[in-house]
């Protein structure tokens, strides 16, 4: 679709951002939609990140995704931010309305539609789920599992310590009982466990994590999708768990980004993950 003077744009900002598949991602919607604007990859190092959002605004933009390193950046700098953001102390959508900035994070309500359209809604319900990984990711990973009903969110980091200062940083925000554990006591009679960490990632380690005590009913989800099916969702197919690839995440953590660009809000289809799923296997 050709662009006119009155486009809407928006972009996502990172260093590096050429892997990001949000460009094609968003770049369907428009299209889909037969909207005038336009979605735009931009490498921004730490330094410039400031004074680049200050000529996004300048010049019109709608707002922008955010993403790595600039997460926690964008968060310092919103003038105000929902209380997804200010529970993961991150924001990875900046919408910029009448000169002000505005911090959303939407990795938990991301995370958890695509539990839901993959699992069903239930799939954590009155249950103990056990999320790997301390980060900004596993803050996401949280406060999803608490919004479905998860009634014990078993944290386990390499790092211990890390895991600690996570979980005495959630508690205020969710429901759920949090409880640091190591590896080896971690999956018993879990009904999910979440990779949210980077390992298994292409060009990381695989991750390393034995299933056997992980009752045979419990998914496995990894937030990794690239590659799709990463080695830790391989495993626990052998071992006869459901397994949810982080693909689904991606696409509906977009969702609400693209509303608030662009006015629409889309639907995460077959059609989008086949086009995805093209990019990463090209």
């Amino acid at each position: 679709m050709n662009l006119t003077g009155a486009a809407r744009l928006a972009g996502i900002a990172g260093w590096p951002v050429a892997h990001s598949l949000s460009p094609r991602l968003h770049g369907h919607w428009l299209a889909k939609h037969k909207i005038d604007g336009a979605y735009v990859p931009m490498p921004v190092s730490r330094e410039g990140f400031a004074s680049v959002l200050n000529a996004l605004q300048a010049i019109g933009f709608a707002g922008i995704n955010v993403t790595v390193p600039h997460k926690e950046a964008a968060f310092a700098l919103a003038h105000e931010v929902d209380d997804a953001a200010r529970a993961a102390g991150a924001a990875n959508l900046l919408v910029f309305r009448e000169g002000r900035i505005l911090g959303r994070n939407t990795d938990a309500p991301g995370f958890a539609a695509a539990l839901k359209q993959a699992l069903g809604a239930k799939v954590v319900r009155n249950q103990a789920a056990v999320v790997l990984g301390a980060g900004g990711a596993a803050r996401a990973v949280v406060l999803a599992l608490s919004s479905l009903g998860a009634v014990e969110i078993r944290i386990v980091n390499r790092v211990r310590h890390r895991a600690e200062m996570l979980a005495a940083t959630m508690k205020p925000f969710v429901q759920a009982k949090l409880t640091v554990v190591d590896r080896v006591d971690a999956t018993d009679d879990a009904a999910l466990l979440v990779n949210a960490t980077s390992a298994g990632m292409h060009g990381n380690a695989p991750l390393d994590i034995p299933l056997e005590a992980l009752p045979k009913s419990a998914a496995v989800c990894d937030i990794v999708y690239n590659p799709l099916e990463t080695d830790l969702l391989k495993y626990a197919r052998t071992q006869g768990h459901r397994t949810v690839d982080g693909l689904g995440m991606l696409m509906h953590q977009a969702v609400p980004s693209f509303e608030a660009f662009f006015g629409v809000r889309p639907k995460v289809t077959p059609a989008l993950r086949k086009l995805l799923e093209a990019a990463l296997h090209g």
